[in-house]
Protein backbone atom coordinates (compact mmCIF):
# COMPACT_ATOMS: atom_id res chain seq x y z
CA UNK A 1 0.00 0.00 0.00
CA UNK A 2 1.32 3.42 -0.93
CA UNK A 3 0.78 6.70 0.86
CA UNK A 4 -2.13 7.64 -1.39
CA UNK A 5 -5.24 5.64 -2.27
CA UNK A 6 -7.54 6.97 -5.00
CA UNK A 7 -11.11 5.78 -5.52
CA UNK A 8 -13.31 7.32 -8.19
CA UNK A 9 -16.96 8.21 -7.75
CA UNK A 10 -18.01 4.78 -9.03
CA UNK A 11 -16.01 3.02 -6.34
CA UNK A 12 -13.16 1.87 -8.59
CA UNK A 13 -9.64 1.95 -7.18
CA UNK A 14 -7.36 4.01 -9.40
CA UNK A 15 -3.59 4.08 -9.76
CA UNK A 16 -2.45 6.99 -7.57
CA UNK A 17 0.43 7.67 -10.01
CA UNK A 18 -1.81 7.83 -13.08
CA UNK A 19 -3.53 11.01 -14.31
CA UNK A 20 -7.08 11.46 -13.05
CA UNK A 21 -8.25 15.01 -13.89
CA UNK A 22 -8.63 16.50 -17.33
CA UNK A 23 -6.57 19.63 -17.85
CA UNK A 24 -9.71 21.79 -18.10
CA UNK A 25 -11.42 20.41 -15.00
CA UNK A 26 -12.89 23.33 -13.10
CA UNK A 27 -11.55 21.92 -9.83
CA UNK A 28 -8.09 22.88 -11.06
CA UNK A 29 -8.96 25.90 -13.19
CA UNK A 30 -11.31 27.69 -10.81
CA UNK A 31 -11.53 25.77 -7.54
CA UNK A 32 -15.18 25.40 -8.55
CA UNK A 33 -16.40 22.62 -6.31
CA UNK A 34 -16.67 21.36 -2.76
CA UNK A 35 -14.83 18.83 -0.63
CA UNK A 36 -15.03 17.00 2.68
CA UNK A 37 -12.33 15.61 4.95
CA UNK A 38 -13.30 12.52 6.97
CA UNK A 39 -11.38 10.70 9.68
CA UNK A 40 -10.87 6.95 9.23
CA UNK A 41 -10.26 5.32 12.60
CA UNK A 42 -9.95 1.57 13.05
CA UNK A 43 -10.59 1.38 9.29
CA UNK A 44 -14.05 2.92 9.68
CA UNK A 45 -15.02 6.39 8.46
CA UNK A 46 -16.50 8.64 11.13
CA UNK A 47 -19.48 11.01 11.04
CA UNK A 48 -20.26 10.05 7.47
CA UNK A 49 -23.87 11.30 7.57
CA UNK A 50 -22.73 14.72 8.79
CA UNK A 51 -20.08 15.00 6.11
CA UNK A 52 -22.34 13.90 3.27
CA UNK A 53 -25.04 16.29 4.45
CA UNK A 54 -22.55 19.17 4.45
CA UNK A 55 -21.24 18.11 1.04
CA UNK A 56 -24.79 18.27 -0.30
CA UNK A 57 -25.37 21.68 1.29
CA UNK A 58 -22.16 22.98 -0.27
CA UNK A 59 -23.09 21.59 -3.67
CA UNK A 60 -26.44 23.35 -3.43
CA UNK A 61 -24.73 26.63 -2.56
CA UNK A 62 -22.58 26.30 -5.71
CA UNK A 63 -25.54 25.27 -7.91
CA UNK A 64 -23.98 21.86 -8.48
CA UNK A 65 -26.07 18.73 -9.07
CA UNK A 66 -26.80 16.88 -5.84
CA UNK A 67 -24.04 14.33 -5.08
CA UNK A 68 -25.13 10.68 -5.22
CA UNK A 69 -24.97 9.82 -1.51
CA UNK A 70 -25.47 6.11 -2.13
CA UNK A 71 -22.61 5.93 -4.62
CA UNK A 72 -20.41 7.91 -2.25
CA UNK A 73 -21.15 5.50 0.60
CA UNK A 74 -20.13 2.60 -1.61
CA UNK A 75 -16.94 4.40 -2.64
CA UNK A 76 -16.17 5.19 1.02
CA UNK A 77 -16.54 1.49 1.88
CA UNK A 78 -14.08 0.60 -0.88
CA UNK A 79 -11.63 3.23 0.37
CA UNK A 80 -11.89 1.91 3.94
CA UNK A 81 -11.14 -1.60 2.70
CA UNK A 82 -8.05 -0.40 0.85
CA UNK A 83 -6.58 1.20 3.99
CA UNK A 84 -4.70 -1.69 5.59
CA UNK A 85 -2.90 0.27 8.32
CA UNK A 86 -4.21 0.37 11.91
CA UNK A 87 -3.31 4.07 12.01
CA UNK A 88 -5.80 6.87 11.49
CA UNK A 89 -6.27 8.05 7.93
CA UNK A 90 -7.59 11.10 6.12
CA UNK A 91 -10.32 10.43 3.57
CA UNK A 92 -11.16 13.33 1.25
CA UNK A 93 -14.10 13.59 -1.10
CA UNK A 94 -13.71 16.02 -4.01
CA UNK A 95 -16.75 17.04 -6.04
CA UNK A 96 -16.32 19.62 -8.80
CA UNK A 97 -18.37 21.06 -11.65
CA UNK A 98 -16.37 18.96 -14.09
CA UNK A 99 -14.75 20.00 -17.35
CA UNK A 100 -14.97 23.54 -18.67
CA UNK A 101 -15.66 22.04 -22.10
CA UNK A 102 -18.72 20.27 -20.69
CA UNK A 103 -19.62 16.97 -19.11
CA UNK A 104 -20.72 15.56 -15.77
CA UNK A 105 -19.33 16.64 -12.40
CA UNK A 106 -16.03 15.18 -11.30
CA UNK A 107 -15.98 13.12 -8.11
CA UNK A 108 -13.24 11.08 -6.47
CA UNK A 109 -11.89 10.13 -3.05
CA UNK A 110 -8.37 9.96 -1.68
CA UNK A 111 -7.03 8.29 1.45
CA UNK A 112 -3.75 9.44 2.99
CA UNK A 113 -2.11 9.26 6.43
CA UNK A 114 -3.25 11.87 8.94
CA UNK A 115 -0.66 14.68 9.03
CA UNK A 116 1.71 14.57 11.99
CA UNK A 117 0.68 18.12 12.91
CA UNK A 118 -2.74 16.80 13.95
CA UNK A 119 -1.30 14.49 16.60
CA UNK A 120 1.06 17.23 17.83
CA UNK A 121 -1.77 19.78 18.14
CA UNK A 122 -3.97 17.24 19.94
CA UNK A 123 -1.17 16.47 22.39
CA UNK A 124 0.44 19.88 22.95
CA UNK A 125 -2.29 22.36 22.12
CA UNK A 126 -1.85 25.33 19.80
CA UNK A 127 -0.77 28.96 19.99
CA UNK A 128 -3.07 31.16 17.95
CA UNK A 129 -3.27 34.77 16.87
CA UNK A 130 -6.45 36.70 16.21
CA UNK A 131 -6.65 37.53 12.53
CA UNK A 132 -9.06 40.15 11.17
CA UNK A 133 -11.33 38.87 8.43
CA UNK A 134 -12.42 42.42 7.68
CA UNK A 135 -16.15 41.78 7.24
CA UNK A 136 -19.21 41.95 9.43
CA UNK A 137 -21.29 38.73 9.57
CA UNK A 138 -24.42 40.60 8.49
CA UNK A 139 -22.72 41.83 5.30
CA UNK A 140 -21.95 38.39 3.80
CA UNK A 141 -23.62 37.91 0.41
CA UNK A 142 -24.92 34.56 -0.95
CA UNK A 143 -22.34 34.47 -3.75
CA UNK A 144 -19.50 34.65 -1.22
CA UNK A 145 -20.30 31.01 -0.27
CA UNK A 146 -20.03 31.63 3.46
CA UNK A 147 -20.53 28.31 5.21
CA UNK A 148 -19.66 26.16 2.17
CA UNK A 149 -16.55 23.98 2.17
CA UNK A 150 -15.46 25.13 -1.26
CA UNK A 151 -12.33 23.96 -3.07
CA UNK A 152 -11.10 27.55 -3.34
CA UNK A 153 -9.16 27.32 -0.07
CA UNK A 154 -6.12 29.38 -1.08
CA UNK A 155 -7.07 32.31 1.16
CA UNK A 156 -7.21 30.10 4.25
CA UNK A 157 -3.89 28.46 3.39
CA UNK A 158 -2.31 31.88 2.88
CA UNK A 159 -3.62 32.95 6.30
CA UNK A 160 -2.02 29.90 7.93
CA UNK A 161 1.31 30.50 6.24
CA UNK A 162 1.19 34.12 7.36
CA UNK A 163 0.60 33.32 11.04
CA UNK A 164 3.10 30.46 11.04
CA UNK A 165 5.79 32.83 9.78
CA UNK A 166 5.01 34.90 12.87
CA UNK A 167 5.56 31.92 15.17
CA UNK A 168 1.96 30.81 15.72
CA UNK A 169 0.42 27.42 15.04
CA UNK A 170 -2.98 28.63 13.90
CA UNK A 171 -5.33 31.60 13.78
CA UNK A 172 -8.83 32.56 14.82
CA UNK A 173 -10.63 34.91 12.46
CA UNK A 174 -12.32 37.96 13.98
CA UNK A 175 -14.99 39.98 12.19
CA UNK A 176 -14.80 43.73 11.60
CA UNK A 177 -17.05 44.27 14.61
CA UNK A 178 -14.86 42.17 16.92
CA UNK A 179 -16.73 38.86 16.91
CA UNK A 180 -14.94 35.51 17.11
CA UNK A 181 -15.57 33.45 13.96
CA UNK A 182 -13.51 30.32 13.20
CA UNK A 183 -10.05 29.03 12.43
CA UNK A 184 -8.96 28.69 8.79
CA UNK A 185 -9.46 24.92 9.20
CA UNK A 186 -11.36 24.38 12.46
CA UNK A 187 -14.34 25.39 14.57
CA UNK A 188 -13.92 27.38 17.77
CA UNK A 189 -15.50 26.09 21.00
CA UNK A 190 -15.05 27.81 24.38
CA UNK A 191 -16.35 27.05 27.85
CA UNK A 192 -18.17 30.26 28.82
CA UNK A 193 -19.97 30.28 32.19
CA UNK A 194 -19.82 26.48 32.25
CA UNK A 195 -21.46 26.17 28.82
CA UNK A 196 -19.86 24.83 25.66
CA UNK A 197 -20.18 27.78 23.31
CA UNK A 198 -19.52 28.12 19.58
CA UNK A 199 -20.15 31.09 17.26
CA UNK A 200 -23.55 30.95 15.52
CA UNK A 201 -23.76 29.83 11.92
CA UNK A 202 -25.38 33.09 10.85
CA UNK A 203 -21.94 34.68 11.23
CA UNK A 204 -21.00 33.11 7.90
CA UNK A 205 -18.85 30.31 9.30
CA UNK A 206 -18.52 26.71 8.13
CA UNK A 207 -20.75 24.36 10.17
CA UNK A 208 -18.29 22.04 11.91
CA UNK A 209 -19.03 18.31 11.83
CA UNK A 210 -16.83 17.63 14.86
CA UNK A 211 -18.36 20.54 16.75
CA UNK A 212 -21.87 19.26 16.02
CA UNK A 213 -20.93 15.75 17.16
CA UNK A 214 -19.42 17.18 20.34
CA UNK A 215 -22.60 19.10 21.11
CA UNK A 216 -24.78 16.01 20.55
CA UNK A 217 -22.70 13.92 22.94
CA UNK A 218 -22.38 16.73 25.48
CA UNK A 219 -26.16 17.23 25.53
CA UNK A 220 -26.62 13.51 26.16
CA UNK A 221 -24.51 13.95 29.31
CA UNK A 222 -26.49 17.05 30.33
CA UNK A 223 -23.57 19.34 29.55
CA UNK A 224 -25.06 22.69 28.45
CA UNK A 225 -24.29 23.79 24.89
CA UNK A 226 -25.17 26.87 22.85
CA UNK A 227 -24.42 28.95 19.80
CA UNK A 228 -23.67 32.52 20.87
CA UNK A 229 -21.62 35.48 19.78
CA UNK A 230 -18.22 35.74 21.45
CA UNK A 231 -15.62 38.47 21.64
CA UNK A 232 -11.90 38.38 22.37
CA UNK A 233 -12.69 39.11 26.04
CA UNK A 234 -14.99 36.07 26.19
CA UNK A 235 -12.26 33.84 24.79
CA UNK A 236 -9.57 35.14 27.14
CA UNK A 237 -11.86 34.64 30.15
CA UNK A 238 -13.14 31.22 29.09
CA UNK A 239 -12.51 28.05 31.10
CA UNK A 240 -10.91 26.39 28.09
CA UNK A 241 -10.85 27.14 24.37
CA UNK A 242 -10.59 24.50 21.66
CA UNK A 243 -10.15 24.21 17.92
CA UNK A 244 -12.19 21.27 16.61
CA UNK A 245 -11.67 19.57 13.25
CA UNK A 246 -12.16 16.19 11.64
CA UNK A 247 -8.52 15.07 11.79
CA UNK A 248 -7.11 16.83 14.85
CA UNK A 249 -10.41 16.37 16.74
CA UNK A 250 -9.76 18.72 19.70
CA UNK A 251 -6.70 20.97 20.07
CA UNK A 252 -6.63 23.14 23.19
CA UNK A 253 -5.78 26.78 22.60
CA UNK A 254 -2.83 27.28 24.93
CA UNK A 255 -2.20 30.93 24.09
CA UNK A 256 -3.88 33.77 22.20
CA UNK A 257 -1.29 36.19 20.87
CA UNK A 258 0.82 37.03 23.97
CA UNK A 259 -1.75 35.80 26.52
CA UNK A 260 -1.18 32.30 27.91
CA UNK A 261 -4.49 30.64 28.72
CA UNK A 262 -4.80 28.58 31.91
CA UNK A 263 -5.48 24.89 31.78
CA UNK A 264 -9.26 24.28 32.05
CA UNK A 265 -10.48 23.74 35.59
CA UNK A 266 -11.69 20.39 36.87
CA UNK A 267 -15.25 21.74 36.66
CA UNK A 268 -15.00 22.44 32.93
CA UNK A 269 -16.46 19.93 30.45
CA UNK A 270 -13.82 17.46 29.29
CA UNK A 271 -13.87 18.40 25.62
CA UNK A 272 -11.27 15.86 24.36
CA UNK A 273 -13.06 13.00 26.12
CA UNK A 274 -16.45 14.08 24.79
CA UNK A 275 -15.08 14.32 21.26
CA UNK A 276 -13.48 10.88 21.60
CA UNK A 277 -16.85 9.50 22.68
CA UNK A 278 -18.51 11.04 19.66
CA UNK A 279 -15.94 9.41 17.39
CA UNK A 280 -15.82 6.03 19.13
CA UNK A 281 -19.58 5.77 19.26
CA UNK A 282 -19.68 6.60 15.54
CA UNK A 283 -22.44 9.14 15.93
CA UNK A 284 -23.40 9.24 12.28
Amino acid sequence: MGDVIVVDGEGRVRDADAPLLFADDLAALRGDGVFETILIRDRESRLVDDHLRRLGDGARALDLPAPDAGALRRAIAVAEGEWASPDDACLRILYSRGRESGGPPTCYLTVTPVPERSAIARRDGVRVTLLPRGVEPSSAQPWELAGAKALSYARNMAALRHVQRSGFDDAIYVSADGLILESPRASVVAVVDGTLTTPPRDQGILPGTTQQALFRVAASFDVPVREARMTQSDVLAADGVWLLSSLTLAARVAAVDTTVLPVPSAAAPDVPNLVSRAISERMM
